[in-house]
């Protein structure tokens, strides 16, 4: 059994599902529910018996300690986190209640939960802190440091810091993963890709911010989901591992990528091509201009590699859109969000 927080969301809702697709091992799902948390994409495991859902939120210390005591997960995978820069810029204290305060709860609740097991059982232990390549800021320079330049970021790093400091003060077994930027199915549309292709087709503008050449590295999410399980089986305690999938590209050459394939996959009927729809907007205050990861201990002392390209991830993902128009149209509905919560049978 493992405890999975934030199963509900983007990265944490893909590898729950990819989690069962490989493993009969079943998954207590721990998630808040907040508006990136979208139960419709784990509709395919209702009546599942290896997957519990439970609405809930890391930082009910009570609410943890009882799964823990009723589950005994062999492991905790923390996805939980408020994920979105603009939204920190606008509302930076939810990114503090929950991706410090939340973290520091999680933390003190996993611990006295592995502190009142046997021995064997605390030898095998795992937590496993699920961060982001943002914690290091705008890459400058060769070794990446700490350096994070939005509320988002700041409140990640904390995070990462507290999990270092559980172990090794505490004993706790922890591994950390940063991850650049994820990409694929169940991505929220107010992220860049899924934007501009819910954008494209609506005929809306396709906002880029600035000049549009800040660069990230790109991941395809079910590559993410491998790594995170060979950390989990193989990653030294203590350790962090940079995840990354070897592609850093502007934004707008992103937008170029997405606006091509719609033209070959959906063309307009008038004949038009979706790149007449970029628009370039004021860019966002404190936008670092690159972020990069390095992911070569991962696959020097794990042998993870990632199985995507770009070119195969992005085609995979315009596709996964084109092909499940009404996913988009009940994660953008809350009402929608709600209805399935209560069909699903959440435990609170």
């Amino acid at each position: 059994m493992i405890l999975v927080t934030g199963g509900a969301g983007f990265i944490g809702g893909n590898f729950v599902l990819d989690w069962l697709t490989g493993s009969s091992e079943p998954v207590v799902n721990l998630d808040k529910l907040t508006y990136a948390g979208n139960l419709d994409t784990l509709v395919s495991l209702k009546g599942d018996a290896r997957h519990t859902f439970v609405q809930g939120d890391i930082g009910d210390s009570a609410l943890v300690g009882e799964l823990l005591a009723r589950h005994k997960p062999r492991a905790v995978i923390n996805f939980a986190a408020e994920s979105h820069v603009d939204r920190s810029i606008h509302g930076p204290e939810d990114f503090i209640q929950t991706n410090v305060l939340g973290t520091f709860r999680l933390l003190e609740a996993v611990r006295q939960y592995w502190s009142a097991l046997t021995a064997t059982d605390k030898d095998a232990f795992r937590f496993l802190h699920v961060s982001t390549d943002e914690v290091y800021g705008s890459l400058s320079k060769t070794d990446p440091a700490y350096e994070p330049n939005s509320p988002y970021s700041a409140s990640k790093a904390a995070s990462d810091h507290l999990v270092r400091a559980w172990h090794h003060t505490y004993g706790l077994p922890v591994v950390t993963t940063n991850c650049s930027n994820n990409y694929g199915p169940y991505h929220f549309p107010e992220k860049l890709i899924p934007l501009m292709i819910v954008n494209a087709l609506a005929g809306k503008p396709l906002p880029v911010y600035g000049d549009g050449m800040q660069i990230r590295d790109w991941l395809y999410v079910k590559d993410h989901c491998s790594a995170i399980r060979r950390v989990l089986e193989a990653g030294r305690l203590g350790e962090t591992y940079n995840v990354g999938g070897w592609n850093e590209k502007p934004n707008i050459d992103i937008v170029h990528t997405v606006c091509a394939l719609l033209d070959e996959l959906r063309p307009k009927a008038e004949g038009s091509q979706y790149a007449t729809q970029i628009t370039y907007v004021t860019d966002r205050p404190g936008h670092d201009r690159r972020y990069a990861i390095d992911a070569r201990k991962l696959e020097a002392e794990l042998g993870w590699k990632p199985a995507e390209t770009f070119e195969t991830g992005i085609r995979k993902t315009v596709q996964w859109y084109l092909d499940n128009p009404q996913w988009v149209a009940n994660v953008q509905s809350g009402a929608y969000r709600e209805w399935v919560g209560k069909q699903y049978g959440a435990e609170r």
